[in-house]
Order: C-alpha cells, then structure tokens, then sequence
C-alpha cells in the first residue's frame, strides 16, 4: 500500500486533467473546429441526458488482495457517454440499435404488469402526441407571423385612426364612406402625409410619405438584424440548408433552440415588413422544426436519441411547408424530397398528420381573412389548349437560366461576404440594401406592395369586379359570358403595368442576389416565385393580344374564335412562377402539388410539370447543385448528397488514412495502455475516436471507442473510483487478467466500446464505400487487409474525395 502511495502521489491524482484535454479538443480528421471547446453544459436542444448520478453511490478499486473492487462500466452507466460534441455527426447505426433495445426492452415488461403496459402503450401513442403538439405550434406561430407581417408592412404607408392594429385593408372593411371603384381608400386610413402635413396631394406629401417609408424599412430592417446578431445568430438565413444537413445527422447545438425560435419568430416580421426581397416560407420551415426539438425534451423516446429526433424534425419540415403554402400533401412530399435524409414509412404517415393539424389551425386562425391559408389563392376556369405547351415550356427555360444565374451569383457574393471585411459589418450591409431596396421600390407600384401581395396581383384572373391596372381592358363591360373577362384589347393601364412589371423584374432579379444570405430571416420561395410570375404575366398578356389580333392565324384559329376568353394570363404567372422556384431549388414533384393546391385545378398539372421539369433539365445542365445545396457545400457542412452517382473507378486504400509516408495510425491496445497513456494520445491527437487492437504488432481488430466517451470515462472514474491513478492499466476486454498485489486498480471500459466497427478491405471500390456511408449514415469505416487493421475512413475522407473528383476545393469540407 506505501508503494501504491507513493505512486499515487509522484504520478498524482488529476481528478481535474481533463479540463486541459477539452479545449483542444477539435476532432481534426474527423472534426476540426478551430477554438472550440468541448461543452458539457447542457443547450436549449440537447437535454440532459441523466447526467446526475446518486452522490451516495461510491466507486472502490484496488489490486489483488485488496477490499476494492475494479469499477465495471457494464454495471454502471456513465452519464454523457453516448452523446456527442457540436459539429459532429451522429452515428445513425448505434442510434437505431439503442431505440430497437429500448423498444424490446419496453415489450418485453408489457407483459409483466398492468403499469408496464400502460407505459408501452403510452410510448406507442408518444409519438403522434407529439405530432399533434408540432402541429398546433406551428400553425399558431404561422398565423402570428402573417398577421403582423401584414400589419407591420402597412405601417410604413400609413396608419389605421379606427385603432392602430388594423392593417389597410381591415381598417376599410367596415368603412360606411369607401367606393366601389376606390376600395383601398377610406376616411379611417390615414398616410403619413396626411398625419403630418394633413393632405395627401403635391409633391410635399409625396415626399414625406417617400421619407417615412423608407424611414420604417430602415427601422424594421435594424431591429431585425440587430436582435439576431445580439440574441440569436442562428436566427439567420433561410434555415433550410442547416435543416438539411442536421437531418443527415450533424448536430449544431442552440440552431433549433429556444432562442432561436423566438429571435426568428420576431425578426421574420420585421424582414418581411422592411419590403426587403425575401419571402417568410422558407424560415417558416426553420420555425417549425425548432418547435420539434422543443418538443421533443418532453418525450424521453425522442430526448435521448438523435435518429428518432430526426425523425420528429422531418415531420416538422412538413408541417413548415404546409402553413407556409397552405400545402399539407405538399409539404410531406418536400420533407420527403428536399430536406429528409432518413424517412421511413411511419414518418411519412406521422408528417402527413402534422401537416393536416399545422394546415387546420392556420386555417381556424384565417390570417388572411378570405378562409385561405395563403394570400395568393386563385381558381382558373379557363380549360388552356395544347399549343400552349410551347410558351409554357418557354417559361421552364427562363425558369431554369434564372435559377443557375441566381446560383452563381449568390454564391459569388456570399464567399465575397465570407472572404472579406464585408462580413465584418452584417448591420450595414443589411441597411444599405434596404435603403437601396426601399428608394427604388417606392415609385413603383408594384414593388411598393409585398411581395406576397405582387404575386396575388399576377395570379389574379381578371374579373369584371377587378380595378387592377392589369385589368384595364377596352370595352371591359361589354362581356359575352357571365362574370368573366373574354379576350379584350389591352388598355392604357395594362401598357403602363407591363412597363411597371418590367421594371420590378429587373429590380427584383438584381436585389434579391445580394439580399438572400444576410444576416436576418430571409427566404427565397417568395423573391423566386415573383420573379417568375413577373414573367409569365408578361408572356401571357402578349400571348393573350397575339390571340386577339391575330385569331385567324393558323396555331389559334382552331380553338380561339374572336372575343372568346381563350388565354389566361394568370396561369402564365403561375406557371412562371413554378419554373423559377423549381430553377433555384430543383424541387420537381412537391413543387408541382404545392402549385396544384394553391390553385385548387387538376387540370393545370401537366402545365405545371412540363414547366418544372424544363426548368429543372436547363438549370441541371448549366450546374447540377440547387441553391441549398451549394449554400451547404459553400459552409462546408458534411452532408453526402443521396442523389448523386459517384462514378470514379478508386478504391479504398486511395482514401483511407494514413496515406503512404504518413506517420502510422494512432490506435489503443486492448489491454496494456495506462490511463496516462491514453491521456496523452488524446491531449497530442485531435481525432474524434480510436481503433482498438489486440496489439502493435498484431493490428487485430477489437473494436472502436470514440474520443468523447474515452474523455468522460475516465474522468468519472477518477471522480469516483479510488485509487485511480495514472499508472492504472485499462481494459477493454470482457476479463482482466489477475494483478500482483498493491498494483493500482484497473479500469474497464468494455462497455464503451464499439465491437462491431463496419469494416471494408484495402481493395474495395469507392463507389460501393460511398454507397454505405450514404445508406447507413456511417461516421467512419475502418479498412482492412486479411484482418490486419490498415487505416480508416470518415465521412470527411469521403466528401473531400467526391469533391477532389469533381474538381472541387476539398478543403471547403470542414467539419465531418
């Protein structure tokens, strides 16, 4: 005992040596983060995983002949162990193996007791609770946002006398003074020219309401970017290329928090109201997954395992989409399509259901006032004729040049943004822009409105009961049929609206490159929507006058008699407006249904599909990333596109490391390393976990322990084990051999192990690795040669070498 004394104090004790260890700690080679710090506190979306453990309980150790007994970790469990560092990816594989253990678990005492099935039953039910929950969340936040965004984009015109919180068009409903031909004006909406100066007419009162509403634009843009900056910086951005890669299993602690949520929630007003071009559907999906892994602390099932919390998030997206669009079908198939990387069938059916119930509370709450869920619903009655494919077509072209353009061009300017000062100063870019955007949106009508409003305008199918500009027909009463508008001679206002929309194409087109990836809640389903619908209205009223001029040509004669109602502008608008978006985000099937349930007719899919599909095949072959896609590659998110082949003849041993005349892999023996040694491989390396052999000299395979459970073990073992010191020998095996006597105790950590590693050999190709890093969610796979361990590969390895194959920077691929 005076020898193990002794030891015990020349070697000391460290109970504290870790806190060296944690701050540098980055994972390089599996994970490198530069100056961050291992965190064992808690964040808003990781809960506790039971990290109290009894003080009463006490750990002993001791050798041979001794009182103690060596502390086995398969009896006690360690808590913490099992979770994982930010920025690093889950193991998909040993998740799923928990749950399936807790499931059978779960079973198996079911038949034990009344109270056991009580508890399984309720676990089974856990997780459409949970669903019900997202749902009503979700769609109260949606209606919350509209609401105000609303009111808040009013307010930089004017102001409601009959009580402030009415917006403008609230505010004339009940107006006993407003005209048929001037519904928009009443005595009770009052601009800031005539709050101020007390008339609205001269250039003095159009200079002060051109003053306020840029004033409010810069107003709301400040609050906006100064909240996120300060509170939440995750609360920027669309939110959706971050979605997708925690979906394939990264982790990014506080980006689904608390504070996020309710920072995105606020500034998403605010952006929207600024009159900035941006949309608030794409952050809605961003909304609606935080209040998933909100929920999901309540749930122990979800709490504690990061696959079946994705799984949660997946059905949250969905139900994102669905208030956003009013979509529900739409919004699972665009989980399903654009953002999930692992969706079973029972997510299916449980997104399905959380899209119904966010879709039915939005629609109780009716933001909108028509008994829509979205301001841009419309109905068409016009059957449309098969010649009319070609402009359509035509659409899906310009869809898909706009798209590649816009790619290209944001991401220029966002590795500008990274690259430069310009990053430095997020609170000016973000108010130049918007005073740049407010000065040239006010003197057009047209980008003066929001754009959620625009695109109602464009979608609109003109009536007799329209004012619009872009309904100024001659001989607008002189109908042939019912309500509807037959194919007229364009007036005065619709020359001076195609001018106007010209215009706001162009503004919009140059705008919202640089507005998409600031530093506040901006979307780009809205900005890329309208800039569709700008052009299809624009083709489909030059189509419609091509018809009305020129009947009797050959291509309209067939189906197009004089002064029939043969061309709907607005379907051009909507068809537009999906070739864009599908151009941008390479979205194909679930853009088509939410298109088609915007509109409510079945009869305009074909149009909508070929539009899509053109759009799609003309952006691909200019560039084959959508723009989510590039915005992940750009932030060097480890995300491993399932849709792309890998087609390189390579193999194994050309990707693992160590490569040749590199130093040897660090590996740990089972049963002859120290607990100093393994210190000090972990304090000299920065890898996020370590092969186990038999021995050096052998390289057999054992098993694979990762960095974060080798740092907790043993600091709880020296927290509670006496006698733990730096000379004790550490086991991995299921039996230690007898020790002399007065020896310091040894520590099994068997239990932390991970026996059953996925291993390939040397000469496997790439393509079949990449395809089980893809299907299996592997974080690392360990190569081999008849049996002998030769290296590993992460999924770093993997996606840099994908990226040196495509003539990409591989160092872009920065956290694994």
């Amino acid at each position: 005992m005076a020898m193990w004394q002794g030891a015990m104090d020349n070697r000391g004790f460290r109970q504290g040596s870790f806190s060296s260890f944690r701050s540098s700690s980055s994972d390089e080679d599996l994970m490198d983060i530069p100056g961050t710090a291992m965190d064992f506190s808690m964040r808003d979306d990781v809960p506790p995983l039971d990290r109290e453990v009894e003080e009463d309980k006490s750990y002993n150790g001791g050798g041979i002949g001794s009182s103690y007994r060596i502390m086995d970790f398969l009896e006690e469990p360690i808590p913490g162990v099992g979770t994982y560092d930010d920025f690093n990816t889950i193991d998909w594989v040993r998740e799923k193996s928990r749950d399936r253990d807790r499931h059978r678990e779960i079973t198996n005492k079911s038949k034990e007791s009344t109270w056991a099935l009580i508890h399984s039953v309720s676990d089974a039910f856990s997780g459409w609770l949970l669903m019900l929950l997202i749902g009503l969340l979700s769609g109260s936040l949606a209606g919350l946002i509209d609401i105000s965004a609303r009111w808040m984009t009013d307010l930089k015109e004017g102001i409601c006398t009959g009580g402030f919180w009415f917006n403008h068009e609230h505010c004339c409903w009940n107006s006993e003074h407003v005209t048929f031909e001037d519904r928009d004006k009443c005595p009770e909406w009052n601009s800031w020219s005539q709050l101020i100066i007390s008339t609205d007419e001269g250039a003095f009162a159009y200079i002060v309401n051109y003053f306020m509403y840029v004033l409010w634009a810069l107003l709301f843009a400040f609050l906006a970017v100064s909240l996120v900056k300060v509170f939440a910086p995750y609360a920027c951005g669309s939110g959706i290329p971050e979605i997708k890669t925690i979906l394939s299993g990264f982790i990014i602690r506080g980006y689904l928090g608390k504070w996020t949520l309710v920072i995105k929630t606020i500034t998403l007003v605010l952006a929207v109201s600024s009159g900035l071009s941006l949309g608030k559907e794409g952050p809605l999906v961003h909304v609606a997954c935080c209040c998933g892994n909100i929920l999901c602390h309540c749930f122990n099932k979800y709490r504690k395992n990061e696959a079946k919390r994705r799984e949660v998030l997946s059905a949250a997206a969905a139900a994102g989409v669905s208030v956003a669009f009013g979509a529900p079908i739409g919004g699972v198939l665009f989980s399903l399509e654009e953002v999930s990387y692992y969706f079973p069938l029972k997510t299916l059916w449980r997104s399905f259901f959380a899209a119904l119930v966010a879709a039915f509370t939005l629609r109780s709450i009716n933001p909108f006032g028509n008994s829509r869920l979205v301001l841009f619903y419309v109905e068409f009655h016009t059957p449309w004729h098969l010649f009319e494919l070609v402009p359509f077509i035509l659409l899906g072209i310009f869809g898909g040049l706009w798209g590649a353009l816009f790619i290209r061009t944001n991401i220029a300017w966002c590795r500008k943004r990274k690259t430069t000062q310009l990053g430095k100063y997020p609170v000016v870019e973000v108010l130049v822009v918007t005073a740049i955007t407010a000065i040239l949106a006010f003197p057009n009508e047209y980008t003066r409105m929001s754009t959620s409003e625009l695109i109602s305008e464009l979608f609109n199918d003109c009536g007799l009961l329209d004012s619009s500009k872009l309904c100024d027909y001659e001989n607008r009463f002189n109908t042939s049929k019912g309500g509807e508008l037959p194919d007229r001679p364009a007036g005065m206002g619709i020359y001076s609206a195609m001018w106007q929309l010209a215009l706001t194409l162009i503004l919009k087109i140059v705008i919202t490159i640089f507005t998409f990836g600031m530093k506040i809640p901006s979307g780009l389903f809205i900005p890329s929507m309208a800039v569709g619908a700008i052009a299809g209205r624009l083709l489909g009223v030059g189509m419609e006058q091509l018809a009305y001029y020129h009947h009797d040509w050959a291509i309209f004669n067939s189906w197009c008699s004089q002064g029939a109602d043969c061309i709907t502008p607005g379907l051009y608008a909507m068809v537009g407006a999906a070739a864009c978006l599908g151009g941008v985000t390479r979205m194909t099937v679930s853009l088509v249904v939410i298109m088609f349930e915007l509109t409510g007719g079945l009869e305009y899919i074909v149009p909508l599909m070929a539009a899509a599909m053109t759009s799609k095949w003309v952006a691909d072959a200019l560039g084959r990333e959508g723009i989510y896609d590039a915005h992940i590659r750009l932030n060097g998110y480890p995300f491993l596109e399932a849709k792309e082949e890998f087609a390189h003849k390579t193999l194994a041993m050309d990707v693992m490391k160590p490569r040749r005349n590199d130093p040897l892999l660090t590996v740990l023996t089972q049963d002859s390393m120290t607990v100093e040694d393994v210190e000090t491989i972990i304090s000299e390396t920065t890898y996020s976990g370590f092969p186990v052999v038999v021995s050096r000299e052998s390289q057999r395979l054992v098993g694979f322990v990762l960095r974060r459970d080798l740092i907790i073990s043993i600091e709880n073992a020296r927290k509670k084990q006496d006698g733990v010191v730096s000379t004790s020998i550490i086991y991995f095996t299921e039996h230690s051999p007898p020790m002399p006597p007065y020896t310091p105790p040894t520590l099994k950590l068997r239990n932390i192990l991970d026996l059953s590693p996925f291993t390939v050999t040397d000469l496997t190709p790439m393509e079949i690795v990449v395809d089980i890093f893809r299907k299996l969610g592997l974080r690392q796979c360990l190569v081999t040669h008849n049996g002998r361990l030769l290296g590993i590969i992460t999924k770093k390895d993997v996606l840099k070498h994908i990226a040196q194959m495509a003539n990409q920077d591989p160092d872009s691929i920065l956290f694994n």
